[in-house]
């Protein structure tokens, strides 16, 4: 990396590499872990190679653990960008028609009505089926047969591509069964030979256990325990939207079961460095780090919109397009608690933050990752 600061900032407990003309992103993060961060990871990506990779604070709600270099954490809803990622790259190589109905490669699936649900519903959240009828208990989402059998046999909630709503957790299951169907691998397995294995990225679906010591258990918002729970947002009414199935807690987050298992809309584990060298394949017009896994013409559906409207789950205007949410220039999603991955592809740049304090968004403003984007771009100028 050219033009680097030091490699350790005392004053801060910033440690990592960061470019002069991105300092801004080492002060917002430095501010960060001195007000609501326990411990927090940023990366900056640009033309597919790092110029921002630093870290600090702590791995533990007591303090007593510093986060390391290799420190990972449950990364919540961001995963959903890795998952999206995989689909794309099997459309890229003309396994995947995203145009094509689901039952194409997943014949059961056509149950209930759903023959005329498409891929690219699915990705885009416009399926009509944004809630799991079945499980409702956590353990129930570790089985992953039962699961995607459910699925199948679903009515939807909407006709499919007439609406939006939040696919929290079947957008894992629906995308990872379409990769299952057609590649034979697991979406975990697929994400670690074809994307994570390439690239080097230390990013995982169903972690071994080998790497629980490098696991940095998130840490609830304040004052709230780890029986904090995963839910819809309130609306601007004020109510919020009842979702039948199991409710998620921090402590379910924490355990063992849950890192090993294969969630893949919620459960993946990384660290900023990792988040952000995959997601700067699609910023990068198809390659990082010298590694190519798609063509330019591969990434365009991350930024192109399928929806923009009202999300009946999310009660807001939002952007969808095949896997990512759309914000201006830039495209990309965050997790359940605070972490977040924003892409923009006509700068082509990356940037991610992961942090393991939660904050509630019912009663704190959270805007965190906003900061560090903000502070990124203002190194391109």
């Amino acid at each position: 990396m050219n033009d680097t600061d030091t490699d350790t900032d005392t004053d801060t407990e910033i440690e990592g590499r960061c470019e002069p003309r991105f300092a801004a992103v080492r002060e917002v993060l430095a501010g960060l872990l001195g007000t609501d961060d326990v411990g927090a990871s940023v990366a900056v990506f640009l033309d597919g190679e790092p110029v921002v990779d630093i870290w600090g604070g702590y791995a533990d709600a007591e303090r007593r653990t510093a986060w390391e270099r290799d420190t990972l954490t449950c990364v919540n809803s961001t995963s959903k960008n890795m998952t999206a990622l995989c689909a794309l790259i099997l459309a890229d190589r003309g396994e995947l028609d995203l145009a094509a109905p689901v039952a194409a490669y997943w014949p059961e699936f056509a149950a209930a009505g759903k023959e005329n649900v498409l891929v690219r519903h699915v990705l885009s959240h416009t399926a009509g089926l944004p809630d799991l009828a079945g499980p409702t208990t956590v353990e129930e989402l570790y089985d992953w047969e039962s699961v995607t059998s459910g699925l199948a046999a679903q009515t939807t909630e909407w006709e499919a591509g007439t609406a939006a709503g939040y696919h929290a957790l079947t957008f894992g299951f629906l995308v990872g069964e379409i990769v299952r169907r057609v590649t034979g691998r697991s979406l975990g397995e697929f994400f670690a030979d074809e994307v994570a294995g390439p690239l080097g990225a230390d990013f995982h679906f169903g972690l071994g256990a080998e790497h629980d010591r490098r696991v940095a258990p998130l840490v609830p918002p304040p004052s709230l325990t780890d029986a904090y729970t995963s839910r819809a947002p309130l609306g601007p009414d004020g109510v919020r939207r009842e979702s039948p199935g199991a409710a998620i807690r921090v402590r379910d987050i924490n355990s063992a079961a849950w890192r090993q298992a294969q969630i893949p809309a919620v459960n993946g584990f990384g660290n900023a460095r990792s988040v952000a060298l995959v997601q700067s394949v699609l910023a990068n017009r198809g390659s990082a780090g010298g590694v190519r896994l798609l063509s330019p013409r591969g990434c365009e559906p991350a930024w192109e919109d399928v929806f923009h409207g009202e999300d009946r789950v999310l009660r807001t205007p939002v952007s969808w397009t095949m896997g990512f949410g759309r914000f201006g220039t830039a495209f990309g999603w965050g997790g359940w608690g605070g972490s977040l991955v924003a892409s923009d592809p006509g700068s082509r740049m990356t940037v991610a933050y992961v942090m393991n304090r939660m904050l509630d968004r019912d009663t704190q403003e959270d805007n965190r990752g906003l900061e560090i984007i903000m502070a990124a771009y203002g190194g391109l100028q």
